[in-house]
């Protein structure tokens, strides 16, 4: 999924204010800074997702091409998901 910054802004603002209202942080700087860090927080794990997509991407590839013709009676949409939650749990990714 891609946002755009002011996208990214938003949710990064809307989660701060959800979490400052129910009270679940005490922020320790400047409103805008928390909103900040969050937000590239945010960035990074879009970032860290996209690039999980295109390495299960290449492993499957690879994994397929490896089989030969035996890799033609696979579900390709089944195994991708497949590669892809194996990859995020080792990475500690959660999708």
């Amino acid at each position: 999924m891609r946002l755009k910054e002011e996208q990214i802004h938003g949710l990064a603002e809307k989660v701060y204010n959800d979490l400052a209202a129910d009270l679940l942080i005490t922020p320790r700087g400047e409103r805008g800074a928390v909103v900040a860090g969050i937000a590239r927080t945010i960035s990074q794990n879009f970032a860290a997702e996209q690039k999980l997509e295109r390495d299960a991407e290449k492993l499957l590839d690879e994994t397929l091409d490896a089989m030969g013709s035996g890799a033609a009676t696979i579900d390709r949409r089944r195994m991708l998901k497949m590669v892809k939650d194996k990859l995020a749990k080792e990475r500690h990714i959660i999708l």
